[in-house]
């Protein structure tokens, strides 16, 4: 019996159900992908369920693990009852994660495909093995880290979020979609006639921004890159700096990717009551010393961090959702599955072109020829419904 065909949780086979751009892909490109071992860093829920059984029915070794606070325990258990090599838990922290990806990488790994640079990275510090090909690189915080070890690197990684396919259908239309839904099954607070801050305008703050404007909120964008801060005007968005919108705004999106975005000045300036939601990989936007200088008090609203009342010492209160982690796999299932089946999609056939084609040894895009191939099977699939 198919692996496949073998998965329990009842999530990860509908998620597989609906993933036919990425079980096409991995037929295809089997034969190039059969032997090979695989180390992930990726989150582990139902899609990444679904895109590992189709790997491992098609011939690949794998060992996995996720990222602090995002794994769905069920999800992994099932995983490793068909035979999968899972060092992840919901409660990990963030040294049991650096042990995780230690695990991970005694399985000589011949890919990579990483999820924020931590996976990538240790594997270069440590020597980069000889057998190891090459790998891919999920986000954009993950890519920006990649770049900064170029000479060391010594092999390609291609970064998926550099892909326009994926910035267009995940970042800004599934991102936009999954953080409000997870900022629903969190707060259950109404979004029509709110008025909403949105820190960072890249796809996915577009995206957002975007889900929150058509749900009735009014809407304010801090961006440093005036470009995009045009483009948030043009949208219809009012555009300020990050003290000027964070002083009225009752929920805040972070959607920067970059540490300490939110300093002393900028937690200073939010309004009393707001509601705050982490959507950058790494819950490090809000600079967490000058968060714990300014706090006089901390209050559970909801069990492990879900809801945190923070009172600071200037006598207005903030609520932090999920300890600023990602609140659309925290608090919701991830981006949508068809949207992840475009992402997932990528990283396969980006694989396959790290190990058949002449590629430069440094952190790069995906292929143009991927790109279009991806492109033109997907629209096919869309207009063919």
């Amino acid at each position: 019996m198919p692996i496949t065909q073998l998965l329990a949780d009842p999530a990860s086979r509908w998620a597989l159900e609906h993933m036919p751009l990425t079980a096409q892909a991995v037929r295809e490109v089997a034969p190039v992908l059969r032997g090979k071992k695989l180390a992930m860093c990726l989150h582990v829920e139902p899609k990444t369920a679904a895109l590992v059984s189709l790997l491992v029915n098609a011939g690949m070794d794998i060992a996995l693990t996720g990222s602090p606070g995002t794994t769905k325990d069920e999800v992994a258990d099932d995983l490793r009852r068909i035979g999968v090599t899972v060092h992840t838990r919901q409660s990990d922290d963030e040294a049991q994660h650096a042990r995780n990806l230690e695990k991970v990488l005694e399985h000589d790994p011949d890919l990579t495909l990483d999820n924020g640079g931590d996976l990538t990275l240790r594997l270069i510090n440590a020597g980069t093995p000889e057998q190891y090909l090459g790998g891919t690189e999920e986000t954009t915080t993950g890519g920006i880290r990649l770049r900064e070890h170029d000479r060391s690197l010594g092999r390609p990684v291609i970064v998926i979020n550099d892909s326009p396919l994926k910035l267009i259908v995940e970042n800004e239309y599934g991102v936009g979609q999954s953080v409000i839904q997870g900022f629903m099954n969190a707060t259950n607070l109404m979004i029509p006639g709110t008025r909403a801050a949105v820190i960072g305008y890249g796809p996915c703050g577009r995206g957002v921004a975007d889900t929150l404007a058509q749900l009735g909120a009014r809407v304010s964008i801090a961006d440093v890159d005036p470009i995009r801060s045009l483009q948030a005007i043009l949208r219809g968005h009012r555009v300020g700096s990050i003290e000027d919108v964070l002083s009225d705004a009752q929920f805040v999106f972070t959607a920067t990717g970059a540490p300490g975005v939110i300093g002393a000045a900028e937690i200073e300036a939010f309004a009393d009551g707001a509601v705050i939601a982490g959507v950058g990989h790494f819950p490090w936007e809000i600079d967490e010393e000058a968060l714990t200088a300014a706090t006089e008090s901390v209050t559970e609203f909801a069990a492990e961090g879900r809801r945190q009342g923070i009172r600071l010492k200037n006598g207005k209160q903030i609520i932090r959702l999920e300890r600023g982690r990602m609140i659309n796999l925290t608090a919701a299932s991830g981006n949508p599955i068809q949207a992840m089946d475009l992402g997932l999609t990528l990283q396969v056939r980006s694989h396959a072109a790290v190990i058949t084609d002449p590629l430069d040894a440094v952190v790069q895009p995906v292929p143009p020829k991927v790109e279009h191939r991806i492109a033109t099977d997907l629209v096919a699939l869309l207009t063919s419904r």
